[in-house]
């Protein structure tokens, strides 16, 4: 367990959170016309509806920002580098997902990025397992999410060609 005091936990949840949250932001600079362009897509029955994505994506960085605090405060960002490294790298291919899908419309590397994806969350997972199951149970609901998502990312490309190259 870390030394750190209980102001500085606080600052290091805050900023975690904040870096998901910012990220989310990125992304979600991209999906402003996501819900018109989503209702007009040709839907497979099983696809959630498009009001269902902002609650689960505010969950989900959230459970993520939490995690990743639990790794930093068991010993600093040094004695958990290569996993929180690993962590901020999937949030870089998180926040692409979103610009290759919803604003450059393009299904197939949106497909390609939620696959490398969904293997830096596992991975990631399985870093923060190693240092605290905790953080790496937290993780457990965005990889299957984002597993659920590239199916139907795939689904949504191949039912859509004309609107997703």
């Amino acid at each position: 367990m870390s030394t750190f005091t209980v102001p500085r936990q606080i600052a290091g949840l805050i900023a975690w959170l904040v870096t998901c949250f910012v990220i989310s932001a990125i992304g979600a600079a991209a999906s402003i016309d996501a819900g018109p362009f989503y209702a007009e897509l040709v839907r497979p029955d099983w696809a959630p509806p498009g009001w269902i994505f902002g609650p689960v994506w505010i969950t989900l960085y959230a459970l993520m920002g939490i995690a990743a605090w639990v790794v930093w405060r068991q010993a600093g960002f040094r004695a958990a580098r290569a996993a929180l490294t690993l962590f901020l790298v999937q949030l870089v291919f998180n926040a692409t997902w979103s610009w290759l899908f919803f604003g450059w419309r393009l299904g197939g590397l949106a497909f390609v990025d939620i696959l490398v994806l969904a293997v830096l969350i596992a991975s990631t997972l399985a870093a923060f397992w190693r240092k605290t199951r905790i953080a790496g149970t937290l993780m457990v609901p965005y990889l299957l999410w984002v597993a659920f998502a590239a199916v139907l990312n795939y689904t949504l490309w191949r039912l859509n060609p004309q609107a997703l190259g």
